[in-house]
């Protein structure tokens, strides 16, 4: 027979955890193109963003009896973080800076990958505001930028998607 409402209810120590309370962190470099980047490190600038999965690739082998998986390689997700756009276009240009470091435009050869990277760090709050679950992403570089449409026909606002490749995460104990 299948647990009552309230059984399931009192399962929970705490309130369930809440998709919209988090921050993301991003320390952003001062030295791109000779400009001073702007910080891209708050929650009311980063609307949405994930927290990190992590997958096995497998090999099945047959032994004896069934045939088993077993784990040989760790994969990291890429992923997408959407900022809300100001009227100077700071965040876009940020991003375009970063952008034209990783891969100049007038020789299109790309730096070293240990001059563009950065540790980006998400963290998850409660329904008290206090940090609960915290993430480090471990040489963050972004790999993909969207395009901010124009519609004269549109009073809505610039959200910029720039998806983050990075080696790999860990947790940050709180």
């Amino acid at each position: 027979m299948a647990g009552s409402i309230s059984e399931f209810l009192s399962s929970f120590n705490r309130d369930p955890a809440r998709s919209n309370r988090f921050e993301v962190y991003i320390p952003y470099f001062n030295t791109l193109n000779g400009r001073d980047a702007p910080s891209l490190n708050s929650v009311y600038r980063c609307e949405i963003a994930q927290l990190p999965g992590r997958n096995f690739s497998t090999i099945e082998q047959k032994i004896y009896g069934p045939i088993e998986k077993f784990p040989y390689w760790s994969n990291y997700n890429d992923i997408d973080l959407t900022f809300i756009v100001d009227d100077d276009m700071k965040t876009k240009t940020a991003f375009d800076d970063w952008m034209e470091y990783i891969n100049p435009t007038k020789n299109f050869n790309f730096n070293y990958k240990s001059d563009y990277v950065i540790d980006i760090t998400i963290s998850q709050y409660d329904a008290l505001n206090e940090l609960s679950y915290q993430v480090k992403l471990i040489d963050a570089f972004p790999i993909n930028m969207n395009q901010l449409d124009l519609d004269w026909s549109s009073d809505s606002i610039h959200k910029l998607t720039v998806t983050f490749a990075y080696t790999y995460w860990k947790s940050i104990p709180i």
